[in-house]
């Protein structure tokens, strides 16, 4: 191998690194704004609970499961392996969390349900940089 063709794959290297690294930077902002989506839909949810307008309390928390749909179909547990597995048992949980708080008009659990998905978001936060 000549001089060349050691610069050259190093510099292939190179850009199939800095590929690779803004896909999972582009990836992880997705999955913050979606996250960021889901949250202010619950948080809408529990205000128009607190207000009494149930019909649309039950839509904000739609809103909030189509997010959560989503980010639970777009897993890649080939590739994710043990953590894609979590992330989607955790989605389910929020899911049914979410279908109880509705049918119960429980603020709460609303509540808790943000609080996961807020420690979850610090995490994507940290590594979509």
């Amino acid at each position: 191998m000549n001089g060349f063709d050691s610069y050259h794959d190093t510099a292939n290297g190179a850009t199939a690194y800095q590929e690779a690294a803004v896909t999972t930077q582009s990836k992880g902002r997705l999955i913050v704004l979606l996250y960021d989506g889901a949250i202010k839909f619950m948080k809408l949810a529990i205000k128009e609970l607190e207000a009494g307008n149930y019909e649309a309390k039950g839509r904000y928390i739609g809103k909030a499961q189509d997010v959560i749909n989503e980010l639970n179909a777009v897993l890649d547990t080939d590739t994710g392996g043990e953590i894609a597995s979590n992330l989607r048992g955790l989605y389910l949980f929020m899911n049914n969390h979410l279908s109880e708080a509705n049918i119960k008009r429980d603020a709460q659990m609303i509540r808790e349900v943000i609080t996961l998905m807020e420690q979850l978001n610090q995490s994507w936060k940290a590594i979509a940089g």
